[in-house]
């Protein structure tokens, strides 16, 4: 008797911890998610932080009239937040909209939207741990993803890079097309390029950025687009003579740096509102 209620303890004890830990951890891709308890400030908050995303892009050159930015909803993981289809420059906190993963609104009805919100609904439902999304049209990152040289890290700030940056093809997922991810089945076909990477390029199109949250997903759309931008430049000077990071070197920098990405946000964030304040 006393052998079958310390069994009996020893497997209660078991369950609630796997429970508390069940709770804590991103579930598997595909896998089912519980909404979460948060405030109306808090999302009013984060939404703020994505009209703020939107404005640093355009700030910092990654963004012009067109890309847009997206984050996951920290109430209910199966719906993320975006703006209407508007110029970056533009959203305010009016104009952002709250869809599910079907890549559709969850209330807004005859609001124009972008056609490309599939990128973002797709790589939310492949990609648990994403929780923010940022599609560019950043003129440096074109020639990397139509001539066959790789982009990857040749500085400290882009260490990030090191894992590789695949490339999507548009004809293999859906033959000939206007190149936009305007449907759920091509948007599906670039979350499998990209992977579990944070980065991937859009052959004659653009670029994916994802992250855990909006600082890192700006802070990653905004270097990877100088990295492409000095690695054209250190081409042109050493051609193949460019030393770039190798593995251990990035993943080192990737770790010193990622404690500090609240320092270039907070300046940016800044620069961008105070400058959209002025206009």
């Amino acid at each position: 008797m006393i052998a079958l209620r310390r069994a009996f303890l020893v497997a209660s004890c078991f369950a609630l911890s796997f429970a508390a830990v069940a709770q804590t951890q991103p579930a598997p891709a595909g896998a089912t998610q519980q909404p979460q308890q948060t405030s109306d400030d808090a999302i009013a908050r984060l939404i703020d932080d994505l009209v703020a995303a939107n404005r640093i892009l355009v700030d910092q050159g990654v963004l012009d009239g067109y890309g847009h930015v997206s984050v996951r909803s920290p109430r209910d993981p199966t719906h993320f937040y975006m703006a209407r289809s508007i110029a970056p420059e533009l959203v305010t906190a009016k104009d952002v909209l709250e869809y599910d993963l079907s890549g559709e609104p969850v209330e807004a009805k005859g609001v124009p939207l972008f056609i490309e919100r599939f990128i973002h609904s797709e790589i939310y439902k492949a990609r648990p741990d994403v929780m923010a999304v940022a599609h560019n049209h950043a003129p440096s990152l074109i020639p990397f993803g139509v001539t066959g040289q790789e982009l990857k890290p040749l500085y400290h700030m882009s260490a990030f890079l090191s894992g590789g940056v695949p490339i999507f093809e548009i004809r293999t997922a859906g033959g000939e097309t206007d190149m936009l991810v305007r449907n759920p089945q091509l948007g599906k076909a670039l979350a499998k390029t990209l992977g579990a990477r944070p980065v991937a390029l859009m052959r004659g199109h653009g670029a994916v950025v994802v992250a855990t949250d909006l600082p890192r997903v700006v802070f990653r759309s905004v270097y990877t687009e100088q990295n492409a931008k000095l690695q054209a430049q250190a081409m042109q000077l050493g051609g193949k003579q460019v030393k770039f990071l190798d593995a251990e070197e990035a993943k080192k920098a990737e770790a010193s740096i990622a404690g500090t990405i609240g320092r270039p946000w907070e300046l940016w964030k800044r620069k961008a509102l105070a400058g959209a304040a002025q206009k």
